[in-house]
């Protein structure tokens, strides 16, 4: 029994020294989010037939925003054709409240796959699903961040794969653009995320979550 006890206190201190390595986290700031309240109800996970996830939610009953990254398939030098991509409602340990097949994939023209960060405006995407999976009065609206808005991120990261775990006390500190950066923990996989933000009506989405800081904290693409 003593000897179990040791081999998982290695088991985590492993995993967290892991977490600390990745880009964009603070490995203090995240925790299991609620799926089924919001502003968390319109999350879900994506993936394909070849093992690609990252996140994505719905901004329409039967539409899906992710990030454009998430679907580009480098050995082959092509996106992952719509049949091949799945949005699991809720995903949480193998269950999730709904699942729909991609019909169609809506990406920017301009979208550079081979470099994304030449072309960091255009890294998201569209997925249109081959059913409704929520009401309209479940979506949240989009407003326009600006900076010292409270913020939240919340998605399926890479080392916390099977489980949406997020940020939800962090804040947008500065908009170049269409860009807005955050401070809030977020590594691979959270991609494709909203990044979500505490307006005048409540809960809000302030814009679609692309790239991480090499520190903590990341970008958004305003919509």
């Amino acid at each position: 029994m003593r000897f179990a006890a040791a081999a998982l206190l290695a088991l985590l201190a492993v995993q967290d020294a892991t977490a600390q390595a990745l880009p964009g986290i603070d490995g203090n700031a995240r925790r299991p989010i609620p799926l089924n309240d919001p502003p968390w109800r319109i999350l879900g996970r994506v993936q394909t037939d070849l093992g690609a996830r990252c996140t994505g939610f719905l901004v329409a009953p039967r539409v899906v925003e992710t990030a454009a990254h998430c679907l580009f398939i480098r050995k082959t030098g092509h996106f992952t054709p719509p049949g091949h991509v799945h949005f699991l409602l809720g995903y949480r340990a193998g269950t999730y409240r709904a699942h729909a097949h991609v019909q169609r994939l809506v990406i920017p023209a301009g979208y550079n796959p081979i470099v994304p960060t030449t072309t960091p405006l255009d890294d998201h995407a569209l997925l249109v699903l081959d059913r409704s999976l929520i009401s309209e009065s479940q979506l949240l609206p989009f407003v326009k961040p600006t900076v010292g808005m409270h913020a939240a991120l919340a998605g399926y990261q890479q080392d916390r794969a099977e489980i949406a775990v997020g940020d939800t006390d962090c804040a947008i500190v500065s908009i170049t653009g269409k860009l807005a950066a955050h401070n809030c923990s977020g590594t691979f996989g959270v991609s494709g995320a909203p990044l979500v933000v505490r307006a005048a009506q409540g809960w809000a989405i302030a814009g679609v979550t692309t790239l991480a800081h090499a520190g903590y904290g990341g970008y958004a693409i305003a919509q």
